[in-house]
């Protein structure tokens, strides 16, 4: 459409106004006056915000600012590609320009969303007027790189026109597309440290910060307590993420209520416990430092004395459903899981069904195209339905109905559950009911069609929650 010749283009022969230079430090006007332009496209630098150099920091700081010159309070935790989107908005502003980026993933999901385009809804009226939805880009280079993209066309000027939302399988024609490229109403999912409903909190695992000196494998769990036959009663199962799914064996010294007497008498805990102590002596973190005073404990400790949901942190995008399960408190749920103390079965229920697996799906951040649950965002902001007695009963009936297909394959690991080729029948069966059971609960169930419009549905609930 922008050129219907056909055109021998490449390589150039002719003058094309190349301007080399920080596009970010670059007064854009310089190069064409906004008068003279019709389309900005381009596909700026991948660059996350923790890999980025204090320069580029700086770029991002001095150009993601609000009226009165000062940086937004997010700016230091967005992606380097977000700054050619500050950019065009502002050059758009009383004009027909519009502009596509092919970007990064990662600022339509999790915490950036609201760090990014917040600020260009609220101070520069932007509306995205087509979208393509995450997908993997191959490099062309000897060296494979796969990176995970979006497409974005946004432009300030009014458009009645609908909206074109471009997947791998289909492009739709819809009335809004939202900063998570869905079609819903413009919301913003804010980190927060409570959840908009009344439910059990949600924390993360403990810390350990050892150098490795609390753990052991089987073989090294064998070896050790062989040697130090008393510290036996001071050894727990643990779990990290890779050891739930898993059912990976995994333990760690748990020395909560030792005395300095038995301590002593265990000279092979007592070599452990001196090199964290050290160890954490080294750190240049003051925090860390100070924590080599206590250097038995975990430097962060969150074990509950109760039952609880373990929820792991990043799991796999091909899985369905995360898995999730209740936990024995004697089990030491480490940092790379979320945990849930004194949540029941009706929790377990919602909480593994389509409906919340729908909102972590759009709103959660990613490692790669992989999920990475976060309790800030996606626990604490997650809308719950207001079941009848009935309808929580009836949860709780299908919840426990997934547990008892669990366990009738007590060899498999999680993992081996959850796979989508792998799938017991009866499990997969459990869940479908679990689905249709919260479905209900919320009244969606012969109402909504796709996972769009459940997604739509609750992110209307979450304006409600939150006004």
């Amino acid at each position: 459409e922008i050129l219907p010749a056909s055109l021998d283009f490449l390589p150039l022969k002719s003058y094309a106004n190349i301007v080399e230079g920080n596009a970010l430090r670059t007064d854009w006007e310089s190069v064409v006056p906004k008068d003279r332009l019709n389309y900005i496209m381009g596909n700026p630098p991948f660059v996350g915000y923790s890999l980025q150099t204090p320069e580029q920091k700086q770029d991002i700081l001095s150009i993601y600012v609000d009226e009165k010159g000062k940086p937004y309070k997010t700016a230091g935790k967005i992606d380097y590609v977000s700054g050619w989107y500050f950019k065009a908005a502002e050059l758009m502003q009383n004009t027909n320009i519009r502009t596509a980026f092919v970007s990064t993933n990662s600022i339509t999901q999790g915490e950036q969303v609201a760090g990014v385009w917040k600020p260009l809804y609220e101070r520069f009226n932007i509306h995205i007027d087509f979208a393509h939805r995450t997908f993997r880009w191959d490099s062309e280079a000897s060296i494979k790189a796969h990176v995970h993209c979006v497409i974005v066309g946004f432009s300030t000027a009014i458009n009645s026109k609908p909206k074109q939302l471009y997947s791998a399988e289909r492009v739709q024609l819809v009335e809004n597309i939202n900063a998570y490229l869905i079609s819903a109403p413009n919301v913003f999912v804010e980190s927060r440290s409570k959840s908009i409903c009344n439910i059990p909190q949600m924390a993360k695992g403990s810390i350990p910060v050892d150098d490795g000196n609390f753990f052991f494998d089987d073989e090294e769990y064998a070896e050790f307590i062989a040697k130090e036959p008393l510290s036996k009663k001071y050894v727990r199962k643990f779990y990290g993420a890779r050891e739930y799914l898993h059912n990976i064996n995994r333990w760690c010294l748990w020395l909560e209520s030792i005395s300095p007497a038995e301590l002593k008498s265990m000279p092979n805990v007592m070599q452990r416990i001196t090199a964290i102590r050290d160890f954490r002596l080294k750190s240049t973190k003051e925090a860390t430092r100070k924590y080599a005073d206590f250097p038995t404990r975990f430097m962060e400790i969150r074990q509950p004395k109760t039952e609880y949901i373990l929820f792991p942190s990043h799991s796999s995008e091909n899985r369905k459903y995360i898995p999730i399960g209740f936990v024995q408190p004697d089990i030491i749920c480490g940092n790379a899981n979320l945990l849930i103390p004194n949540a029941t079965l009706y929790h377990f229920g919602v909480l593994t069904s389509n409906v919340h697996m729908a909102w972590v799906r759009s709103v959660c951040g990613r490692i790669k195209s992989d999920y990475r649950y976060s309790n800030d965002i996606v626990y604490n902001n997650f809308p719950w339905p207001n079941p009848t007695d009935e309808q929580k009963k009836k949860i709780e009936e299908t919840a426990q109905a997934i547990l008892d297909a669990r366990a009738l394959y007590p060899d498999c690991s999680l993992a081996d559950l959850y796979d989508e080729v792998t799938m017991p029948p009866e499990l997969r069966k459990a869940h479908q009911q679990n689905d249709k059971a919260v479905m209900q609960a919320y009244g969606f169930w012969g109402k909504l069609n796709t996972e769009t419009e459940c997604v739509a549905e609750l992110m209307k609930k979450y304006q409600e929650l939150t006004k």
